[in-house]
């Protein structure tokens, strides 16, 4: 498990707009915590402190101890609001992880073994399908990441999930499918090239039949102007000279 850091909190006993901006001028930012078997409770954190937290891309992902008067609660930060403006904390929501307590986050995916990969070795591009995957982890196995092997993949190979490591009890959320998380791809170049290629190929396929067709066409045409067949003689026709009538 990683080593919780520290974050110190004091109670906040008012509610509403008014009084979280009045936290805010103080230099504070409020918070609520919730979960658990307690009530929700109100605090207020230092801002400089807070920041400091907060400028890591891994702090909804983190669990933290909340140290309000004296007494310690292990939590996770589970929303951040921010100003639109400066990007600064405005509010933030905590949730209690009790003993045994498990929680679905979006862990980030890293990549090692590129310099050993075949794939990319030969020119491939490493297609990367998920930045972040959900998992349901228990309060004590939650990773700060998962890593994925790109050392044995070639062009066309892809990395799905059943070969990444997990840490005990961490489980994904989609269960039913083993799905990909990268992949080496051609590089744009040799793609052109074979669809090229292709389309190549496809014209010679179809030339010999376009021939056939055409000349089809042209028998077709010529057979309106073809000699007429000679008329049968008219019933009755005047008998030649020297015929008995």
């Amino acid at each position: 498990m990683r080593e919780l850091k520290e974050i110190a909190a004091e109670p906040r006993a008012g509610t509403g707009k008014g009084h979280a901006y009045r936290t805010r001028m103080k230099g504070f930012v409020p918070a609520v915590v919730y979960g658990g078997k307690a009530t929700p409770e109100n605090v207020a954190l230092d801002a400089h402190q807070l920041q400091r937290h907060t400028g890591t891309d891994t702090f909804l992902t983190t669990p933290v101890m909340l140290s309000v008067g004296g007494s310690k609660t292990r939590v996770i930060p589970r929303d951040l609001q921010v100003d639109p403006v400066s990007d600064r904390p405005i509010h933030v929501d905590f949730l209690r992880l009790p003993e045994g307590a498990k929680v679905k986050l979006a862990i980030p995916v890293r990549f090692r073994g590129q310099e050993s990969s075949p794939g990319l070795k030969r020119g491939g591009v490493l297609n990367i399908v998920r930045h972040e995957v959900e998992l349901l982890c228990p309060a004590e196995s939650i990773p700060e990441y998962i890593e994925g092997d790109l050392s044995e993949l070639d062009i066309r190979d892809s990395l799905h999930i059943s070969a990444i490591p997990l840490p005990k009890g961490v489980v994904p959320m989609v269960r039913e499918r083993d799905f990909t998380i990268a992949s080496i791809v051609a590089p744009t170049s040799v793609i052109e090239e074979q669809r090229a290629a292709a389309a190549a190929a496809a014209a010679a396929a179809a030339a010999p039949v376009a021939a056939e067709g055409a000349a089809s066409a042209e028998g077709a045409a010529a057979a309106p102007g073809a000699a007429p067949a000679a008329a049968a003689p008219a019933a009755g026709a005047a008998a030649k000279p020297g015929e008995k009538k």
